[in-house]
C-alpha cells in the first residue's frame, strides 16, 4: 500500500525548488558568548576583519540578506578560530533565523549571526514647486 504523504514527498521532490535572491552586505553583526562567564558581546565586522572574544578569533567571510527584504533572514559565512586549537572550531555558513542548523560546536564558547549591516535607504528628495519664485 503507497501512503499518501510518500506521493506528496515524490511529487514535491520533481519541483524546481524556489530561488531566492540575496544581496551581499560589506558587514555582520554577530553575538559572542562566554558560557563560563556568561559574558556577550554584540561584534560588528567588515567583511575579511577579524576580532578576538575569549579565545576564540572570528572572521566574517561574507554575509548576504534576501534581497526583497533585507530585515529578514541573514546568511554569514564564519571563520572561527581557537588560540588552543590548530585547524578552524568552525568554518561555514550560519542562519541567523536557525543557529543550531550550522552551530559552533566549542564547549565554552557561542557565536550566532544577528544581522547583516544593509544599506540606509536613500533619502526622498524634497520636491520644490515654483510658487514664490522670483517674488
Amino acid at each position: 500500500m503507497i501512503r499518501p504523504g510518500l506521493i506528496v514527498l515524490a511529487l514535491m521532490a520533481g519541483q524546481p525548488a524556489l530561488a531566492q535572491d540575496f544581496a551581499e552586505s560589506q558587514a555582520g553583526i554577530l553575538r559572542w558568548l562566554d558560557k563560563l562567564t556568561g559574558e556577550t558581546a554584540d561584534i560588528e565586522l567588515l567583511r575579511g576583519q577579524e576580532a578576538v572574544s575569549g579565545r576564540l578569533t572570528i572572521r566574517l567571510d561574507a554575509c548576504r540578506y534576501p534581497a526583497d527584504n533585507p530585515t529578514s533572514d541573514a546568511q554569514a559565512h564564519l571563520t572561527i578560530l581557537d588560540a588552543g586549537v590548530a585547524q578552524p572550531v568552525f568554518e561555514g555558513w550560519m542562519v541567523a533565523s536557525s543557529p543550531a542548523l550550522s552551530a559552533l560546536d566549542h564547549p565554552r564558547y557561542d557565536v550566532w549571526v544577528l544581522r547583516c549591516v544593509t544599506p540606509e535607504p536613500a533619502p526622498q528628495a524634497e520636491e520644490t514647486t515654483s510658487e514664490g519664485a522670483g517674488e
